[in-house]
């Protein structure tokens, strides 16, 4: 088996925390699967439901903070094991989710 980078980091109290970096990128590659997932699906939601212009992109961030909370949960106060920030949970991908969710929502919105 390969061994990984290990990035550190050092934490408010003075403690270094090491981070394997293969292990950041396959979580990384599970939260991106998540929100294009997400995203999909909240955007033929949206297009069923007729939500469009400022509608749609509401249900869209809904959707992300959703989605962000759900994450959240699963990993409770244990997050700093799996990530090395919660924002970039919540902000990576938010432009890549929005262009597959404006996608889909216009498909279903002409076809139906």
């Amino acid at each position: 088996m390969a061994m990984g980078r290990v990035k550190t980091k050092l934490e408010k109290g003075g403690e270094m925390v090491a981070y394997s970096e293969s292990a950041l990128r396959n979580n990384a590659a599970i939260v991106e699967y998540c929100r294009t997932s997400m995203a999909a699906i909240s955007g033929g939601t949206a297009g069923l439901l007729g939500f469009t212009g400022f509608y749609g992109f509401g249900f869209y961030v809904f959707a992300v903070l959703g989605l962000w909370a759900l994450l959240m949960m699963q990993v409770g106060s244990q997050w700093k094991k799996y990530f090395i920030n919660r924002r970039t949970i919540l902000t990576n991908g938010f432009f890549g989710g929005l262009f597959i969710y404006l996608w889909y929502g216009s498909r279903l919105l002409i076809n139906s």
